[in-house]
């Protein structure tokens, strides 16, 4: 068995292995599971729910879980199974939170997870059930990939091709230590996944599909992207601003694909400022650990708002 990355090997890894722990739910007949971590307080119904990009397993919030948790909110990371359409996700992720007994959701979703993200806020609009969406390095078109074409046969390839197809997107250069930490983790976790999560979530990422942003008008959005070199090109950033010309726009410096995993802090700062988030926790957020109920600084901090 080879070294471990430095970030699977951090003190932070495993607390977060030995002190939440995983759970495999089913939601339908298909039996397939979906991977969850819950973390924070369970009386919360409307808690942050994080959606991972192609590449990613449901760990790789691990740091958001940690900290937003140990704040006082809840905060729930998923790893879908295998879907093939965006209306079977969908259905699927609503299946999950009734399961959950959950509410309207504030959903994070990363890359491929912020367009499953706008997607369901799109098929819910006339019954609601997403109060926010704070978008990382999110597309709202799949033909900015150029590669609807192909999108049909991705079921069919085998899996060192499908993985070839995510890693040739990643940067080969060398990077900053914490950027090129969190690929490594990225690149360890999609070792993780079989060939049928990998084609299917390709499919989703690559078939002809595209947002419908005057159905997400009354919704918060919060846009986070990056300076520095990433996968998603300036065209999709551009479209994104344009299809959200209200949204909250929260840039890095630097971070590259997965700044919740290299830039973890700033990241969970947006997250706690972001309009529709904030506007929730204070009465379904941070709580005294005993009486459940809104600390006195949430209380203060509430009041001068």
């Amino acid at each position: 068995m080879g070294d471990q990355d430095p970030i699977t090997a951090s003190e932070g890894y495993k607390r977060f292995r030995s002190s939440i722990p995983q759970r495999k739910i089913v939601v339908d007949k298909s039996n397939q599971p979906w991977v969850v971590y819950d973390a924070g307080p369970r009386h919360v119904h409307s808690p942050l729910v994080c959606l991972p990009p192609v590449c990613g397993t449901a760990d790789v919030f691990f740091k958001q879980l940690l900290a937003l948790s140990q704040a006082g909110y809840r905060v729930i990371s998923v790893e879908y199974p295998v879907f093939w359409s965006v209306e079977e996700f969908c259905d699927g992720f609503l299946k999950l939170i009734d399961h959950l007994e959950l509410d309207k959701v504030h959903i994070f979703g990363a890359s491929l997870g912020a367009f499953l993200a706008q997607k369901v806020a799109e098929q819910t609009f006339k019954s609601p059930r997403v109060h926010s969406l704070l978008l990382c390095n999110g597309f709202v078109d799949t033909t900015a990939f150029k590669q609807t074409k192909s999108a049909k046969a991705l079921w069919a390839m085998p899996a060192f091709l499908l993985k070839r197809q995510i890693l040739m997107n990643l940067p080969s250069e060398k990077l900053e230590s914490e950027v090129a930490n969190s690929i490594d983790f990225m690149v360890e976790r999609l070792d993780t996944l079989e060939r049928s999560q990998l084609a299917a979530r390709l499919t989703l990422n690559c078939s002809d599909n595209y947002v419908e942003p005057q159905k997400l008008k009354d919704i918060y959005v919060t846009i986070i992207d990056v300076f520095d070199e990433s996968a998603l090109s300036q065209r999709c950033k551009e479209e994104m601003y344009k299809c959200y010309p209200n949204a909250k726009r929260a840039h890095l410096k630097s971070g590259g694909n997965f700044p919740y995993l290299s830039r973890s802090g700033e990241v969970n700062l947006m997250i706690q400022s972001c309009r529709g988030y904030r506007e929730k926790w204070w009465t379904d957020g941070r709580t005294d650990a005993h009486t459940h109920r809104p600390t006195a600084i949430t209380l203060a901090a509430h009041a001068r708002r």
